[in-house]
């Protein structure tokens, strides 16, 4: 199947989109790729519903997040089918759940291709904690690169998520396939502060947390946090480590950047002690790798190689994307798209809605 995936991520830049050609377990092919940034008034209208769970907010953020995808899919040449996951706006897989907004039916009588959506509902209702969602794509990625010895993907997006993968296991959910669970923030706070401080929308190529130092105590103080000793899998909300922030007030901007760049850097070096055996390597995925200081800081926390993706001729921008375009094709053939080693769901499930585009405009 030709299928075209979406991703809003907790970054809060924009949309990205990529095809791929695939049969739900290898992948066949990778097409076009397109992106559309969020404005800055949009993206004050999602921050402003982060954390809701309902209100003016979450009905406003859910309008803007349609019309975007609208707008940026609409671009793209025919395909079979089409993966949206949303934009999370609350994440609480122990309390109430999660919340993506985004309405897959109006797409799909938008676009007129059937549109699989809501991935993450089902698998916390059977006791997973929703995400994160790309290791299956990712035990993909490592048998199309060939690999052949256990290795990791590192996801750097608003939050970070490590996936450990085993490519000599027959498929992603055989027992010791894969291991994933989030490492804790990433660009999220950096980008935060520079909006609060700055009025930027991110700390491009870290140029100033490389002018900053790290403040070694507000490190520490993170590091203590019980979430770095709880065994995976295990994921986080985006404000779940908003005192990173209050830890690093009183800060230069430049030290405080800095600082917020190391504890990224940190939380992934904690997570690796998870691994059930030492990775030959970390291939970096998301807006993170672009920094050049949360790279070197990286590199000098972990006991392997740790490169972008492109190193092996994959897509850093559009690798989610692509990961909802597969899980799409998984849900649409019944196959799973989440196991107890990536969310601790008690059995592998394959979560998402299908709307169909005739279906989608009688419903309207």
């Amino acid at each position: 199947m030709r299928a075209l995936g979406a991703m809003s991520g907790t970054s809060l830049d924009g949309v990205d989109a990529a095809v791929i050609e695939t049969d739900g377990h290898e992948i066949l092919g990778f097409g076009e790729t397109g992106y559309r940034a969020y404005s800055q008034d949009e993206r004050a209208v999602l921050r402003a519903a982060l954390g809701r769970w309902q209100g003016p907010e979450v009905a406003a953020a859910g309008e803007v997040v349609d019309a975007a995808h609208v707008a940026l899919l609409r671009g793209f040449e025919p395909v079979d089918l089409v993966g949206f996951h949303g934009q999370t706006l609350a994440h609480e897989p122990r309390g109430r759940g999660t919340l993506q907004v985004g309405d897959g039916a109006a797409l799909a009588a938008a676009l007129g291709v059937p549109v699989v959506w809501d991935f993450r509902s089902d698998d916390v209702a059977m006791g997973g904690e929703g995400a994160p969602l790309a290791p299956f794509f990712h035990f993909a990625c490592a048998r199309w690169i060939g690999a052949r010895e256990p290795l990791c993907f590192l996801n750097l997006g608003g939050v970070g998520n490590l996936t450990y993968v085993d490519p000599g296991c027959a498929a992603p959910e055989a027992p010791g396939a894969l291991l994933a669970f989030d490492t804790g923030p990433a660009n999220a706070p950096v980008n935060d502060l520079v909006q609060a401080r700055l009025g930027l929308a991110m700390d491009e190529g870290g140029a100033l947390a490389a002018k900053g130092s790290v403040e070694t105590g507000a490190l520490e103080l993170f590091l203590a946090e019980t979430y770095f000793s709880r065994m995976p899998p295990k994921s986080l909300d985006r404000n779940d480590f908003a005192q990173m922030v209050a830890l690093v007030c009183e800060l230069s901007d430049a030290d405080a950047a800095a600082t917020l760049t190391a504890m990224c850097a940190a939380g992934v070096a904690a997570g690796m002690a998870h691994c059930p055996a030492p990775p030959a390597r970390v291939l970096v995925t998301g807006g993170g790798r672009h920094n050049p200081v949360l790279m070197e800081m990286l590199r000098a926390g972990l006991d392997c190689p740790a490169e972008p993706v492109e190193a092996v001729g994959l897509d850093g921008d559009m690798l989610e994307a692509q990961a909802f375009a597969y899980l799409a094709v998984r849900v649409a053939r019944g196959l799973p798209t989440s196991c107890p080693g990536t969310t601790g769901v008690r059995a592998a499930v394959g979560g998402g809605v299908l709307s169909r585009p005739a279906e989608a405009r009688a419903a309207r």
